[in-house]
Parts: C-alpha cells; sequence; structure tokens
C-alpha cells in the first residue's frame, strides 16, 4: 500500500496521518474547513494515555508546550462538603499525566506538527461520496468538483460521519445523551480553584468543573440537563441565556458555581452532548473510520480526544504490518473495539450518575470517599489511563486477538 486518503483534519484524522507518515506510508489529509476556520472555545483533557499515544510518534512536544497540568481532583457536593479528592491518573507517577487544553488549539498544533513533518493537508475538501473503483482503489469526490484516489480511505469525519454511512448504510445514528455541556472563561471569579487541580461539584440539579489556566484564568464546563437542540437552536442562545439557564440550576447549591457563572461574560459556548457505544461495521475492503467517527463518548469521562489518538497509532501500526487492507482492518478492529466500547459505556454510566435524587446523592455523599480513596492507588495501572502502544512490536492477526 502507497497511499491513505484521511477524510477530516480533526484530531483523530491529523494524529493518524503522522502515525502512517512514520510508517512510511504516505497519507493526504482532506479537511472541509478553510485553514482560518475556528472553533467555538471548548476545551478538553488529554488523558495520561492519549499523551503516551502521541509520544510513540514523537508528537506529545507540541501539546505539552501549549497546555497546562491537571494534577488532582477536588470533589464537593451541592451541599458544599468536600467529598474528597485524588491524583488524576498518571500524573502522581512524575510521567505524563493529564493536561488541559482547548480544543482549537490541540487541533492547530497536531497540524503544524504534521506539515513540519512533511504530511499533505488540504483545506476546503468536503466529500460527497466515496466508492471503490474497479482496480480496487478508493476515489473520493468532493464538492468543489476535485477527486482523490488512494489505496485505502480512513473516516476520521467525526460523529456524524459520511464514511460510516458509505461503509454500512444501516450503520446507527448517534445518541443524544440527554445535556449540553457547556464551556465559559472568566478572570473575575471570588475563589478560583488551585493551579493544576480541577475542582469537581456535583451540584443537585446539574455537574460543574472548574480548573484555573497559569495566567489565572478560570476555565470552566458544566453538565446540564436539557432538552435535545439542533445545531440552529443551540447557536441562537445568548451568553446572557445560557447564564440565566446555569444559574437557576445552581440557584439551591452552597458551591462556587453559580458565582464562577456569575462572573463569565460573553467567552461561554454550549454544545449538545452525544454518543455511540457500538458501531457494528468499521470497515469494508478499502475503508474505515477512527475516533468519533466509530465510537463516541459523551464528555463525562474526558477521553473523547485520548480515545481518536490511539486509534490513529493503532491503526498505522496495523496498515504497517499486514498484507492488504483487509487484514489490517481486522486487526486494528480486534485491538480497539473492546477497549472502545467499554469507554464509552462508562462514560454513558457516568451521565446518569452526576444528578441523581435525594437519596442517590445521600448515598453518594457516603460512599464517594472511600471510593476517591481505594481509585487513589490505581495509578498507571488503570485499565483506562495505563494503556500503551509499543510501536516497535510487530502486529500480525493472531497478536491482535491476544492483545486486547
Amino acid at each position: 500500500m502507497t497511499k491513505a486518503l484521511i477524510i477530516g483534519g480533526g484530531i483523530a484524522g491529523t494524529v493518524t496521518a503522522m502515525a502512517l507518515h512514520k510508517a512510511g506510508i504516505d497519507a493526504v489529509v482532506h479537511e472541509a474547513y478553510p485553514p482560518d476556520a475556528t472553533d467555538t472555545g471548548a476545551f478538553l483533557v488529554v488523558a495520561a494515555n492519549g499523551l503516551e499515544a502521541l509520544r510513540t510518534i514523537d508528537a506529545h512536544g507540541p501539546v505539552l508546550e501549549n497546555s497546562f497540568p491537571a494534577g488532582r481532583a477536588d470533589y464537593i457536593s451541592n451541599t458544599g462538603k468536600r467529598l474528597g479528592q485524588k491524583p488524576i491518573a498518571g500524573s502522581e507517577e512524575g510521567g505524563l499525566g493529564a493536561r488541559t487544553i482547548k480544543r482549537a488549539t490541540l487541533a492547530r498544533v497536531l497540524r503544524e506538527e504534521a506539515v513540519s513533518r512533511g504530511v499533505r493537508i488540504e483545506h476546503g475538501k468536503r466529500l460527497l461520496a466515496a466508492h471503490t473503483a474497479p482496480d480496487g482503489r478508493i476515489v473520493g469526490s468532493f464538492a468543489d468538483g476535485g477527486r482523490a484516489v488512494g489505496d485505502v480511505l480512513i473516516g476520521a469525519d467525526g460523529i456524524h460521519s459520511l464514511i460510516r454511512r458509505v461503509i454500512d448504510a444501516g450503520a446507527p445514528r448517534p445518541r443524544y445523551t440527554g445535556q449540553h455541556t457547556v464551556c465559559g472563561y472568566t478572570r473575575d471569579a471570588a475563589s478560583p480553584p488551585d493551579h493544576g487541580a480541577y475542582t469537581m461539584i456535583f451540584g443537585k440539579q446539574a455537574f460543574f468543573g472548574c480548573t484555573t489556566a497559569p495566567d489565572g484564568e478560570v476555565w470552566w464546563f458544566c453538565n446540564a440537563p436539557a432538552e435535545e437542540l439542533s445545531k440552529a437552536e443551540l447557536a441562537a442562545v445568548t451568553p446572557e441565556q445560557w447564564r440565566e439557564r446555569l444559574l437557576a440550576l445552581f440557584a439551591e447549591d452552597n458551591t462556587p458555581a453559580a458565582d464562577i457563572v456569575r462572573a463569565t461574560g460573553d467567552s461561554l459556548v454550549a454544545t449538545g452532548a452525544y454518543d455511540l457505544i457500538s458501531t457494528p461495521t468499521w470497515s469494508d475492503e478499502g475503508m474505515v473510520i477512527v475516533g468519533d467517527a466509530a465510537h463516541a463518548c459523551a464528555p463525562n469521562a474526558a477521553q473523547g480526544a485520548s480515545m481518536a489518538i490511539e486509534d490513529g497509532v493503532v491503526l498505522a501500526t496495523c496498515l504497517r504490518d499486514l498484507r492488504g487492507p483487509r487484514s489490517a482492518f481486522a486487526a486494528y478492529e480486534a485491538l480497539r473495539r473492546e477497549r472502545v466500547e467499554r469507554v464509552a459505556t462508562t462514560s454513558a454510566g457516568m451521565v446518569r450518575r452526576t444528578a441523581p435524587g435525594p437519596v442517590g446523592r445521600a448515598l453518594r455523599d457516603a460512599t464517594l470517599p472511600r471510593k476517591l480513596d481505594r481509585a487513589a492507588g490505581n495509578g498507571g495501572s488503570d485499565w483506562l489511563t495505563g494503556y500503551r502502544i509499543d510501536w516497535d512490536e510487530p502486529v500480525d492477526g493472531a497478536t491482535a486477538r491476544k492483545r486486547r
């Protein structure tokens, strides 16, 4: 195989391109948006497992340089009771602990790193269709009238993936999780969290988390139960209206959440939260999906970016070592499916636990301190953040099945 077409220049697509480049496979990224397009302002956490996956292709440096540590989480109930704290896995080992970064910044620095290595990224290339030609190669057709041909096509085109539907017309649609995720930024918080720490608040009606950037700005998010809104409906809600909605949710709580929301100006953005627990078919003979196109987590587990990064690196090792796309895609799926579905299921369970009723809140407040104490001892052996990819270990079909 000599050439891969990658659809989507976000985190999954760019990492996959760099990993393929390291494996000696040419890859061209086709991104729908222009190079000056900006993200809506959300931030995320790249967990230790995601950073370690980037390290296997020597791409972790730019992320470390443009992010800040997330060393521990402090938990508070809606009454203001402190429930305990725990290190965010990976941080306590002195290794590559979790990092906080704006989504737009992460996408930008990864693209810049990819381009510096010779990866070609074509912008303004919105895919309309893809098919397999008689000679077995894959042809992509774009809205600008252009076409591209490759030996394989990798769909890194997000949760509403066109490639997922091309591979399987009956593929499941993303599921709305019943919550909006609202992100905001303020320099006027009365009691900012410690640097390098997240304050996690189990509000009576919604979950709230915040941290302080090195320059003193407080970055916060809220996972709030809400009816599903379309993109147009979400865009029509003003920052003032979001503040009013969130202030109503936290009005009865004895926590800093309401004060932080109140101190936030228009630096506020909201998105609907969706997940995709299981996609039955990930590939056909020449096409495969990665990242959110194949599986998507609700934001509660903070693993979406890290899962996409892992996917890209693992897929590259499979295409490097196995003859033909079909065997490579089978090995990739064998290595990834069980893990990513477990992560997505875990995150979905966290959605249900964020705002329980009175009995559930009392039980949580009584039991969580002991759970946090036990969790603090897991460290890098944790099944989620302790996952590591060995770039130098050859992949074969049998090995892939054993290494799940």
